[in-house]
């Protein structure tokens, strides 16, 4: 160490370390956790978000990618920073279920959470460490060539090591290889703590930069660099491509002023070579309407080159998903758009999957019964399991308007609507028998959860009990609001069973709802073709059971078909269950308020029932997805019309029959 000789200031000095005692990776690694512990040691609060300036790992990010170079193993990160307190509380679950699900490992198995020093994680234990975790970073990693990485969670664990020793703490961490796709990737969730219990704040510039240049760097060792060849060649495959290319970034960064020179340089034949490669790109933009010849070896891309390329792309992709899943079936493919009005799609599920995994988005394949296939972009977070492939949906453009919006703003008087107006309004309008109709507390307790779901979207304002503030364009902002949350899309499962299964069972089908409504919209080819045979077959089972009758080319279906076909499952369920649980079955009536807990969901084809035991016998109420997860918790339900209506957390009743 020396001082500086400067009389303006006596305190400077330099230093002149000596050689470090420990050699190579580890002393970087060292001098690396130290460096990133100052810097989050400094007294200045950090940035509102994980990533600011002054995150850790932002001194590592000067660092990284150091030793890459244009032979190195490219590797591409995908990071997603989660707030837990918005995301729900089984987002982390629900992710976690998503990447660990079934064909996602090799061999078709169910790809296996792993973690540090365990191949065989807790997620429940993982999940419950994080819960109070105000954040969390979800990572996809792909490394260029990954199918020759062999021991992919080796890789793993050495670049979260890496991580480890440039953010200079201990991290805690799930991961899911999977082997599913044509690029093997891996899946990794973060918690978003350090090793001392605060907050871990990643810098922007790691996050964006930095855990990709140490991926690349990883690959590289492993597989060592890439040959002139194979760079060659994957430049060549990249000339005709239709989505934004390495060779597009090339020339983005290489144009001055907007303009590309591409003129053959005679003495370097590997820059020559380049060139080719380059103009052989800027030929076929052309071509595409994308980019322009100036004047000779001047070239101009269009300035939505790169948005058009990747948004072809991505339809690339789609329409190559879609032939996977139609396989030898020929079919005109079409997109449906988020959004569209007055359009609706049905069809059966031909295929399904992730589209966007990061985000938890899904896609279904639809082979529709207007003879087309249809790619539908799921919102996220929807469950791909409740969509088996074969079942038939509807898919849907838009929103309508609720009608439940459209009583508020008529019933709110200044632009307030009141619970005790409007209950005293339905009780007038209850007519008798009381069970005939719907029950008036409960139809403005339905009308109060709606308003519920909108004051925390900030549309409606809650004054004081019973007392709202709402808009006059509610119905608008709430058909907003429901086209936000499903992201543009309303899917529902019209039966899980095939049309092949629909045709002899007992039970309410949709090929019987097709009967009662008519055949309009059914192609004679593809689905809607099958559709229509399936249809001839199933009047045939109706009228062996007794349910219709066939008059020269007509069939008259009985009366009340639906119902007798609901109430003739239902009872076989019911004595099935009866048998092997000893309880008695409770038939309920419409209009019937029924209490119990709740025991178990069995799958009908008229839909999903719910089983309740009120500790005299039990009841078989159709299920909705608000219960899914209050098994052996007391619920009480009202029936009406076929519908139901759920109470959460309700006091056991006692009922007379």
């Amino acid at each position: 160490m020396s001082r500086r000789g400067n009389s303006d200031d006596e305190d400077r000095f330099s230093v002149r370390p000596g050689a470090p005692k420990q050699r190579g990776q580890a002393f970087v690694s060292q001098v690396l956790r130290q460096a990133s512990k100052g810097a989050n040691s400094t007294g200045r609060k950090p940035g509102k978000t994980p990533g600011s300036r002054l995150g850790r790992g932002h001194v590592a990010a000067r660092f990284t990618g150091q030793s890459l170079s244009a032979t190195s193993r490219r590797a591409t990160v995908k990071v997603r920073l989660v707030y837990l307190k918005q995301a729900g509380a089984r987002s982390t679950i629900t992710h976690l279920r998503y990447i660990e699900r079934e064909g996602v490992g090799r061999e078709q198995d169910t790809g296996k959470a792993y973690g540090p020093t365990t191949d065989e994680v807790d997620l429940p234990g993982f999940e419950e460490r994080g819960r109070e975790d105000r954040h969390q970073f979800r990572l996809i990693v792909s490394p260029e060539d990954a199918e020759q990485l062999e021991d992919l969670r080796t890789y793993t664990r050495h670049l979260m090591g890496r991580m480890e020793a440039d953010l200079g703490s201990r991290l805690d961490w799930v991961a899911v290889n999977h082997w599913n796709t044509d690029n093997p990737h891996t899946h990794i969730v973060l918690r978003g703590k350090d090793d001392t219990g605060k907050d871990l704040i990643i810098s922007q510039a790691y996050i964006t930069r930095g855990m990709r240049e140490r991926a690349g760097e990883l690959s590289t060792e492993w597989l060592g660099p890439r040959t002139e060849l194979e760079i060659q060649r994957t430049l060549l495959r990249e000339v005709d491509q239709e989505r934004w290319t390495s060779l597009d970034r090339m020339l983005q960064r290489e144009a001055r002023d907007g303009l590309n020179h591409v003129d053959q340089p005679a003495s370097d034949p590997k820059l020559r070579q380049q060139r080719v490669l380059q103009v052989g790109r800027l030929q076929r933009l052309q071509r595409m309407g994308l980019a322009t010849e100036e004047r000779p070896s001047v070239w101009a891309v269009h300035a939505d080159a790169e948005r058009v390329l990747r948004a072809m792309g991505e339809r690339g992709d789609i329409i190559r998903t879609m032939q996977r899943a139609m396989g030898s079936q020929q079919r005109d493919l079409t997109v449906f758009q988020p959004g569209e009005e007055s359009r609706s799609v049905v069809g059966r599920v031909a295929g399904k999957g992730p589209a966007d995994e990061l985000y938890d988005k899904g896609y279904l394949v639809v082979d529709g019964i207007d003879g087309k296939a249809h790619y539908v972009a799921l919102p996220a977070k929807t469950e791909l399991a409740q969509y088996p492939v074969g079942a038939v949906v509807e898919a849907r453009g838009s929103s309508e308007f609720r009608m439940a919006d459209k009583n508020i703003v008529t019933l709110a008087v200044d632009g307030l609507y009141r619970t005790d107006k409007h209950l005293a309004i339905a009780k007038a309008q209850t007519q008798s028998p009381p069970t005939a109709e719907r029950d008036p507390h409960e139809v403005v307790n339905a009308h109060v959860r709606r308003l519920e779901a909108l004051r925390r979207a900030g549309i409606v304002e809650r004054i004081s009990e019973g007392v709202w503030r709402v808009p006059a364009d509610l119905p608008e902002q709430g058909r907003q609001y429901d086209m936000h949350r499903r992201g543009g899309v309303a899917v529902e499962l019209r039966s899980h069973l095939p049309i092949e299964r629909q045709t002899r069972v007992i039970g309410v089908t949709w090929l019987d709802q097709q009967l009662i409504g008519g055949t309009s919209g059914i192609a004679d080819n593809g689905f809607g073709g099958e559709v229509r045979e399936a249809l001839r077959q199933r009047s045939d089972f109706l009228i062996e059971q007794g349910l219709g009758e066939r008059r020269g080319q007509r069939v008259i279906l009985a009366r009340n078909l639906l119902g007798t076909l609901r109430e003739r499952e239902i009872n076989g369920a019911a004595k099935t269950i009866a048998a092997e649980t000893g309880l008695t079955y409770r038939p309920i009536a419409d209009g019937e308020r029924v209490s119990g807990i709740y025991r178990c969901n069995v799958q009908l084809a008229s839909g999903r029932f719910a089983m309740l035991d009120n500790g005299m016998g039990f009841s078989l109420v159709p299920w909705k997805p608000v219960i899914e997860q209050r098994i052996g918790q007391a619920l009480t339900a009202v029936i009406r019309d076929s519908g139901v209506s759920w109470e959460i957390g309700q006091r056991l009743r006692p009922s007379i029959n």
